[in-house]
């Protein structure tokens, strides 16, 4: 990133945090954490294999591998001639280890009704839907694509399809017909698995409909399971010979157990399509072994679980946080995890808090984005409950402000808590760089430290790390278990995307970053979400961390909008926190604010006020809307969003203040 704002010492992360607190683990906490030898650094660096084998030694496997890792650079290939099941690993080897009778999944929908799984429960369920597949033809390799709310036979269906060896597709909820049919046809599912609907601030999200019209155009999918989440009140169309509701068709199982596939360590165990792609999706392949040693080890020692732990992540798991932090590593642990169906803010915006406090959540992983937002609504909402079970928290999805995390601190963690600030993507599977919590000093809004055994390094255009401070593309100079091994169907957009900059052995992740004095890391968001102003280079996350450290501010995203001039100008879009009036002096006050934190070649060329941000239901800011709506174009596909009409009310304010384009 030449000429990137910050190398300067106003613009700096060291300049915009001059006073970062550091906060180090209660000793409390580190004197019970699962990690707490800092030599654990040094031994995986010495010996990056032997660590990585000594860790997948702790889970099942029906036949030891000969080679821990083979790397044809891109091409890498992790414990081969082993053999197990992911299945085996996240139920059946708890029963015998005496976990028959704890909970495995707390379920609660959003009109407020529940279920609990023990993992016998689990077990009976995952064997018998196993046996369903089999019996509707899914063999070994075949693929199921998913496209369920958050219910728990959502992961019953994963592990069903895992224990079969039949890669499943997970498609979010949220997403179109088209997306879904864009996803099916790509990976040639043979199955879907769909739901009668899902509930979503009180209505009903009809799941069936927009199914039936993207399997118009599906030709691969034979058979159609329909889980009834809804009932009777709300009526779907059942196709003769293809749709079969799931409860009929588990009423005529009779076997209790499916004998699990012993599975190459290399088998395909998901496909899952990255978010947020235009034309046609990229389709990440994660494998077995390598993929669940590294979500099952970094639960648990960034969670710090434990056996009475109670575990929440509140994504949804039709993105990667919810495979690898709901499925597939909490429950390789043998983890209590708590699944929700529905909005943080329904039937009132303390949802959340109140789910603590019934559930006695002890860990919570959330987004920054979500957390921004319960700041915006005020601290009164998580003061009405007790949150003194919380003993953990974490953050995922996007860099967190210094602001948003000393508020998550202060409100949530009661300043109690460690918090975990988490950096990884869909493409690596695993948590990458993270605060190890009975070990590392945090500082808010800083990623801190890569997980031992990963290799990261911060380039600059011709490849060289760059000094402390300054800014460069974030990669990883080693290959780890549960990197995504290729884009489905298409290998060479895999190596043109991820290893054509640098050569084949350097991954590149695509975001931006810098490194402290400390060697800490502070991801700075997307490499395509910086400006161009004036031949200076500016990452959003930089101004929207500065805009977001005025405290009228709830939340903020920029963009940059074309200009004749400067090639690039930033525009902010902010919510105000409650109590806060949009004036123009008010905005005038964020233009000025922004200058004297990075330095005026940020200025903001205009502040719109919104009432919210476009947002998905994982609460990514979708930014490209608002390039559309800024540039006069035709706005994207917005199915995916927590509320559409946000973004309608954003367009007509714009164009109330500017017209319909410049």
């Amino acid at each position: 990133m030449p000429d990137e704002i910050g190398t300067g010492a106003v613009g700096t992360i060291e300049g915009l945090l001059v006073e970062t607190r550091r906060f180090p683990p209660p000793p409390e906490f580190a004197a019970q954490a699962n990690i707490n030898d800092p030599s654990v650094y040094e031994r995986a660096r010495q010996d990056p294999e032997g660590f990585w084998a000594s860790i997948a030694r702790e889970l099942e496997w029906d036949q030891p591998w000969q080679t821990v890792m083979e790397w044809n650079p891109p091409w890498v290939k992790w414990f081969v001639g082993g053999k197990l099941n992911a299945s085996v690993n996240c139920v059946d080897r708890h029963l015998k280890a005496g976990r028959r009778t704890k909970a495995a999944i707390i379920w609660e929908g959003e009109p407020g009704d529940e279920r609990v799984l023990t993992y016998q429960d689990l077990y009976r369920e995952v064997n018998r839907v196993a046996l369903a597949l089999r019996r509707l033809g899914i063999e070994k390799g075949d693929r199921v694509a998913i496209y369920l709310p958050m219910i728990p036979e959502l992961p019953i269906a994963m592990l069903a399809c895992a224990r079969i060896g039949a890669p499943h597709s997970v498609v979010f909820g949220g997403f179109s017909a088209d997306a879904l049919a864009d996803r099916i046809n790509d990976c040639q599912a043979k199955l879907l698995i769909t739901a009668d609907g899902g509930y979503r601030r009180g209505r009903v999200v009809p799941l069936k409909e927009t199914a039936d019209r993207a399997l118009d155009r599906c030709p691969s999918v034979e058979k159609v399971l329909v889980v009834r989440r809804i009932g009777e009140s709300h009526q779907v169309t059942m196709q003769a010979g293809r749709d079969l509701w799931w409860h009929e068709v588990l009423a005529g199982i009779r076997e209790q157990y499916c004998p699990p596939e012993s599975l190459d360590s290399e088998h395909p165990l998901y496909i899952l399509y990255t978010s947020g792609t235009t034309g046609k999706p990229k389709g990440q392949l994660h494998t077995t072994g390598g993929y669940l040693t590294g979500v099952y080890i970094t639960s648990k020692w960034v969670f710090d679980l434990k056996p009475d732990d109670i575990y929440w992540c509140t994504a949804d798991i039709g993105w990667v946080t919810g495979h690898s932090y709901i499925v597939y590593g909490p429950l390789a642990n043998g983890a209590t995890v708590v699944m929700y169906e529905g909005s943080p803010d329904w039937p009132d915006k303390d949802r959340f808090w109140d789910i603590v406090e019934r559930r006695h959540v002890t860990i919570l992983y959330t987004s920054p984005t979500a957390i921004r937002q319960f700041m915006r609504w005020g601290p009164e909402y998580p003061a009405r409950h007790d949150l003194s079970s919380l003993r953990l928290l974490g953050t995922v999805g996007e860099p967190i402000n210094p602001e948003a995390w000393m508020w998550y601190h202060e409100h949530i963690g009661r300043g109690r808590c460690p918090i975990v600030d988490t950096w990884w993507q869909t493409e690596t599977g695993m948590i990458l760089i993270t605060p190890l919590p009975g070990l590392t000093t945090t500082k808010p809004g800083s990623a801190t430290l890569p997980f031992p055994g990963i290799e990261p390094d911060i380039l600059d255009e011709a490849g060289n790390s760059v000094p402390t401070g300054q800014g460069g593309y974030l990669v990883i100079r080693r290959p780890w278990p549960s990197i995504s091994r290729t884009l489905w169907g298409d290998p060479d957009r895999y190596v043109k995307t991820y290893f054509s900059k640098y050569g084949p052995s350097i991954y590149v992740t695509g975001d931006g970053a810098k490194r402290d004095e400390d060697g800490y890391y502070w991801i700075l968001g997307r490499v395509d979400d910086v400006l161009n102003v004036a031949g200076h280079r500016l990452g959003t996350m930089e101004l929207e961390s500065a805009l977001v450290g005025h405290p009228v501010v709830a939340e903020a995203a920029v963009i940059g909008v074309s200009h004749e001039i400067k090639g690039q100008v930033p525009v902010a879009f902010v919510s105000l926190r409650a109590g806060y009036t949009p004036s123009d002096s008010l905005a005038e006050e964020l233009r000025r604010h922004v200058a004297e934190v990075i330095g005026p070649i940020a200025r903001p060329e205009r502040v719109i006020f919104v009432a919210d941000l476009p947002k998905t239901r994982s609460a990514k800011i979708m930014r490209r809307l608002l390039r559309d709506i800024a540039e006069g174009r035709v706005l994207g596909d917005t199915t995916t969003l927590t509320d559409p009409t946000v973004v309608e009310e954003i367009k007509r304010t714009w164009i109330a203040e500017h017209g319909e384009q410049e």
